[in-house]
């Protein structure tokens, strides 16, 4: 079977570009996080701190412990995405993208003569030497090539940083039989539980069941592309849709506090509507949670007719907040830590019905107003008041399967962040056991 796929994932992703950006932290460890308090944790380590035993998820003060030396970093978040597409780019001046899985990974397809082994190969020497001479040194990556997309994202996981690491046919299963069940794309936490109750704890026992035992598993099809996948077969994921749209914050010690953490959602739900805008989507529901320091959680959620107008979606977050003050004794919910909101019940917005019963003030002038000057002029051009302590607070933030777009980050980033965008590059304005052959890298 051909050699149709090739994966590209960009190693440690947002500490390399902080190390490109920065020399002074090159060859140090670097953690990278969303606002600078001991109380939240690590969105990124560089390799030179994941030594330390430091991960994504670790909590800063425990980082600080296990490397005193560890130098930690405010998250950038415009400039990732600034580095996102000219990778992009990059990747492209050698090979068509096939699809952008997440900010730090991206497929490849392969066709005629890049098919065979030693070509493919040498195309990802070239997309390697690429980034490097276009880009920069410090963005590493991990290339993995197989007969499909999935088997190629598992090869390019088999050896970081800087790796190149083949999957073929005759090599499967065997070459998977090294790997913990966590390690196979589309098997997280809740999914490996559900296999183990199934009696599955290994990668072997998980290819040698049966199309109907997966189908069990996964409760539907995806059992059954999970067991063409394992078996090279080339799977076509359909499109997925928007479920939902949410923002949260980690509160800085200035901002704990019942005034400022309604600031805070005020400005996450004005930024929520704006993204939910520019998709062309209404909501139907606000579902809105407060974490607080001594354990104490606050969850509500509202439902109404679909809208996408700022003016009922921060009047909706209103009566919600009104409702937590009088159900809970103020000493009860003493010094909030965290805050967060989500929109869903999403759909089309031309596909919705305004209603008869309801008055309701057409605003759709009004918030294209909005949107419009705050994506030519910057975040804080213009906005509702009660938002107005937290202006400066919950900039972008990266989900690392999601790239924000252009509206999400120019509504989150101050006017002033293109200076942070100084040393981005340039970019245009998707029954024999063998082993995988791992090739070495000769940058």
């Amino acid at each position: 079977m051909a050699l149709r796929f090739l994966f590209v994932d960009f190693n440690a992703y947002f500490a390399s570009v902080e190390q490109q950006t920065r020399r002074e932290l090159r060859g140090k460890p670097v953690a990278v996080v969303p606002v600078m308090t001991d109380t939240t944790c690590c969105i990124a380590a560089s390799y030179e701190a994941k030594r330390f035993g430091i991960r994504t998820g670790t909590l800063v003060r425990e980082a600080k412990h296990l490397c005193p030396e560890l130098c930690i970093v405010e998250a950038r978040p415009p400039l990732y995405v600034e580095f996102h597409h000219a990778l992009v780019d990059a990747v492209e001046s050698c090979l068509p993208v096939y699809r952008v899985l997440s900010i730090d990974e991206m497929g490849c397809e392969l066709t005629g003569s890049q098919q065979k082994r030693d070509n493919a190969v040498a195309l990802a020497r070239r997309i390697k030497e690429t980034i490097a001479r276009r880009v920069g040194a410090e963005l590493r990556s991990s290339i993995g090539i197989a007969p499909n997309l999935f088997l190629s994202k598992t090869a390019s996981d088999m050896q970081k940083p800087n790796g190149l690491v083949v999957i073929e046919e005759d090599d499967l299963p065997d070459c998977l039989y090294s790997l913990e069940l966590k390690d196979v794309s589309g098997v997280g936490r809740k999914m490996s539980m559900r296999l183990n109750r199934f009696g599955i704890y290994t990668v072997k026992e998980l290819c040698d069941a049966n199309r109907a035992m997966l189908r069990s598993v996964w409760r539907g099809i995806e059992g059954d592309r999970m067991y063409d996948n394992l078996r090279a077969k080339v799977v076509r994921s359909p499109e997925t849709r928007r479920a939902s749209i949410g923002h949260s914050h980690v509160l800085p010690p200035s901002l704990r506090n019942d005034e400022a953490a309604f600031s805070v959602l005020h400005r996450l739900l004005q930024k929520a509507a704006t993204r939910l805008r520019s998709y062309d989507l209404a909501t139907g529901a606000l579902h809105v949670g407060v974490k607080y320091k001594n354990g104490e959680r606050w969850r509500e959620e509202a439902r109404f007719n679909p809208t996408q107008d700022d003016v009922v979606l921060l009047r909706a977050l209103e009566v919600l907040w009104h409702s937590r003050a009088q159900r809970f004794p103020k000493e009860q919910t003493a010094d909030p830590l965290a805050v967060g909101l989500t929109l869903f019940r999403l759909t089309n917005e031309r596909e919705t019905t305004p209603s008869l019963f309801e008055r309701e003030t057409n605003n759709a002038a009004l918030n294209k107003a909005l949107d419009k000057l705050n994506t030519r002029y910057g975040a804080n051009t213009i906005y509702f008041a009660g938002a107005y302590t937290a202006r400066e607070a919950a900039p972008a933030r990266i989900a690392f399967t999601h790239i924000p777009d252009a509206v999400e980050i120019s509504t989150s980033s101050d006017p002033g962040s293109s200076k942070e965008n100084s040393h981005a590059p340039g970019r245009r304005a998707s029954v024999r056991k063998r082993k995988a052959k791992i090739i070495p890298p000769n940058l």
